[in-house]
C-alpha cells in the first residue's frame, strides 16, 4: 500500500487508458498540462513529462484534487533537483517558492514530496533510473533515446517511472505560508534576516552569509 492508495489503484495500463485520459479530479488532463508546462518552461522533454505525471501522482496520493483551485492552500511541495522536473512540479500544483509552497533542497534527485497541510499526509515519489531502460524496451524503433524517453514516459505504468514513499513532513512555523514571524538584523551587515536564518555565534546575531556561508564573494 503507498498511504490510502495501493499500487494496483495507481498503475495505468497505456493498452487500456490513453496517456490524454489520466485526470486528476477537476485538474487538467495530463495532455493539457504538458501543454501548459511547454509554455511555461519553454520547451518539452523527458523531465517535463516526468514532472507532471509525479505531480499528478502525488497530489492524487494526499488527496488534493485542485490543487490551483479549490485545494490551493491545501498543499506545499519539495523538490529536490532544480531542472526541468521542478518546473513542471510548479505548472501541476501552482506551488511557489514566492507564496512559500514550493521549497527546494539542493540534493540532486529527480524526487518531489507532497505534503497535504489540512491533513498531514505525505508522499515522497522519485523518478526510478529503470525508467530509462523500460523506455528502450518500449520503443526500441526510435533511435534517439530522448526521443524514446519523452514518448514512453507519456504511456508507461506509473510503478515503472515511479517509488512512491509514504513519508512524514514537519514543517515549522517559520517555514510555513503567511507573515514572517520573526525580523532580525545582521550585527555584521545590517541587512534583515527573516524567519529565525540567523545565526548566533559569540552573543553576537549574524546572517548565514556574514557567518561564512555566502555563496558569494563581495568585490
Amino acid at each position: 500500500m503507498i498511504g490510502r492508495i495501493s499500487t494496483d489503484q495507481i498503475r495505468v495500463d497505456p493498452s487500456h487508458l490513453p496517456y490524454q485520459w489520466f485526470i486528476l479530479s477537476s485538474m487538467e488532463t495530463m495532455e493539457e498540462l504538458l501543454e501548459r508546462a511547454e509554455q511555461s518552461h519553454g520547451h518539452m522533454c523527458a523531465g517535463q513529462v516526468l514532472g507532471v505525471r509525479m505531480a499528478m501522482l502525488g497530489c492524487r496520493a494526499v488527496g488534493v484534487a485542485d490543487p490551483r483551485g479549490a485545494d490551493r492552500k491545501s498543499l506545499i511541495a519539495f523538490v529536490e533537483i532544480d531542472r526541468c522536473a521542478a518546473d513542471a512540479v510548479n505548472t501541476v500544483t501552482g506551488c511557489r517558492l514566492g507564496k512559500r509552497t514550493l521549497k527546494y533542497y539542493d540534493y540532486g534527485k529527480l524526487a518531489a514530496t507532497f505534503l497535504n497541510v489540512k491533513t498531514g499526509e505525505a508522499v515522497r515519489v522519485v523518478a526510478l533510473d529503470s525508467s530509462r531502460e523500460a523506455a528502450d524496451r518500449a520503443f526500441p524503433e526510435i533511435e534517439s533515446k530522448y526521443e524514446r524517453q519523452l514518448h514512453a514516459y507519456k504511456l508507461l505504468p506509473e510503478d515503472e517511472l515511479f517509488k512512491v514513499e509514504t513519508v512524514r513532513v514537519t514543517l515549522p512555523p517559520q517555514d510555513r505560508p503567511g507573515r514572517p514571524v520573526s525580523r532580525v538584523q545582521c550585527d555584521e551587515c545590517g541587512e534583515g534576516i527573516n524567519d529565525h536564518r540567523e545565526v548566533i555565534s559569540e552573543d553576537r546575531t549574524l546572517c548565514r552569509a556574514c557567518a561564512g556561508e555566502a555563496y558569494y564573494t563581495r568585490l
